[in-house]
C-alpha cells in the first residue's frame, strides 16, 4: 500500500513560494486501479512525481508497503517495486525496444515473449522489435512501448501519468483495453493513472479528485464519478467551458 501523509511541494515563483501541493494525505489500497483527476494545473502531474521520486517534497512523508521512501531516489524507488510512466516519454539513442523491454523486465525474454508485452499494447512487434528508441518513432509510439515496459517490470506499483496523452484516438481505446486487463489480472500489485478521460475513470476503484494542490474527494467509483458529472455539468452552464467527447448539458 502506498501512503502519503501530508505532503507538500513548493516552487520558488521569482522569489515567491508557491505551493504546488497542499497537506495532502492520501492512500492507493494494495490490488485496486486508482485514477486521480481534477482541472488542468491542479497539481496531479506533481502529485505522481513525487510518488516516483523525481521530485522530493517540501514538507510530510510517503511510505511504501509501511516503509518510509520519502528519501529514497526514483532508482531506489524503482527497485522496491514502484514503475513510473511519463507523460512525455524519454528516447534512447542507440537502444532497440527489444532492449528496452528486457530491461524492464529485469531479465533476458525472448523475443517472442517481447513481442507479446508490444502487441499487448497494439504494436504490430516485428515491425518495432528492433528498431531503435529514438526520433524516428512518433509521440504515440514512443508512449505505447514505455507502457509496454511497465508491463514487462510487472511492478508493485505502476504509475501512468497521462497515458492518453500524444495518442490517437485508436490507439487509446487499444490502450483503455490494456488498462482494463491489467485491473482484472491485479493480485499484489496496485496500478494508479493520472487521468481525466471517461473511459478510464470507468474502469477505476477508487478516484481521487485533485483541486488547488489538494485533495478535494477520495473514494470507490460509484461514490465519486456522479459527483464528478454533476460539477462538470455545473461548469459547462456557467460558461462557455463544453467537457470533450460530451453532448450539450442541460442547465
Amino acid at each position: 500500500m502506498l501512503e502519503l501523509k501530508n505532503v507538500s511541494f513548493l516552487v520558488d515563483d521569482e522569489g515567491k513560494d508557491k505551493e504546488i501541493i497542499r497537506d495532502v494525505s492520501l492512500t492507493v489500497p494494495d490490488r485496486k486501479l486508482v485514477v486521480v483527476t481534477g482541472p488542468n494545473g491542479g497539481g496531479k502531474s506533481t502529485l505522481a512525481r513525487l510518488i516516483a521520486g523525481i521530485e522530493k517534497p517540501t514538507a510530510g512523508r510517503i511510505f511504501f508497503n509501511g516503509e518510509d521512501i520519502t528519501d529514497l531516489s526514483i532508482t531506489e524507488r524503482a527497485q522496491k517495486g514502484i514503475a513510473y510512466a511519463f507523460q512525455q516519454p524519454v528516447r534512447f539513442k542507440g537502444i532497440r525496444v527489444l532492449d528496452l523491454i528486457r530491461i524492464a523486465a529485469g531479465k533476458t525474454l525472448s523475443v517472442s515473449d517481447a513481442c507479446q508485452y508490444l502487441s499487448s499494447v497494439g504494436l504490430c512487434a516485428r515491425d518495432y522489435v528492433d528498431r531503435e528508441v529514438n526520433a524516428s518513432l512518433s509521440g504515440g509510439e514512443l508512449k505505447r512501448i514505455e507502457i509496454a515496459t511497465v508491463l514487462a517490470r510487472k511492478a508493485v506499483l505502476s504509475v501512468f501519468d497521462e497515458p492518453e496523452a500524444g495518442i490517437d484516438l485508436w490507439s487509446f481505446r487499444n490502450l483503455t483495453e490494456v488498462f482494463q486487463q491489467m485491473r482484472e489480472d491485479i493480485r499484489d500489485s496496485s496500478i494508479l493513472i493520472i487521468s481525466h478521460q471517461e473511459r478510464i475513470l470507468n474502469i477505476a476503484d477508487e478516484i481521487i479528485v485533485i483541486k488547488g494542490g489538494v485533495v478535494e474527494k477520495q473514494g470507490s467509483r460509484e461514490d465519486v464519478y456522479p459527483h464528478l458529472m454533476r460539477a462538470e455539468i455545473a461548469e459547462v452552464c456557467e460558461g462557455p467551458y463544453k467537457p470533450a467527447g460530451k453532448g450539450d448539458a442541460e442547465c
